[in-house]
């Protein structure tokens, strides 16, 4: 599988393992939200199909199904989702945007 403009890698920093099996939707502004394409981080917490090659300038979002993640491992989370909204710029080759996750916070930064 070849790798989209947009990859995301999810870590569970609670286990200190990868999160396997998290639903990831790409979705981008325009007139609201359009969803672009969708995928579920594999056994490594990665999601590397996730939309076309290159994205046009302009503002997206990921949209991490956590709280489906936290319950299939019976823990209680206080994040149902987590939306994280970036800016995509002109020159850019590739996004990547890591997601380190727990029941009771999170954190993203911009990835390389």
């Amino acid at each position: 599988m070849s790798r989209s403009f947009v990859t995301t890698h999810i870590l569970d920093t609670v286990s200190g393992r990868p999160a396997a099996g998290v639903s990831v939707e790409l979705l981008a502004a325009a007139d609201g939200w359009s969803q672009i394409a969708s995928g579920v981080s594999d056994a490594d917490g990665r999601v590397n199909g996730l939309g076309p090659d290159i994205l046009p300038p302009g503002r997206y979002r990921l949209e991490f199904a956590t709280g489906e993640y936290f319950a299939g491992r019976q823990l209680t989370t206080f994040f149902p989702e987590v939306v994280v909204t970036f800016s995509i710029t002109a020159g850019e080759a590739h996004y990547h945007v890591p997601l380190l996750l727990a029941p009771f916070t999170f954190s993203t930064y911009k990835g390389s």
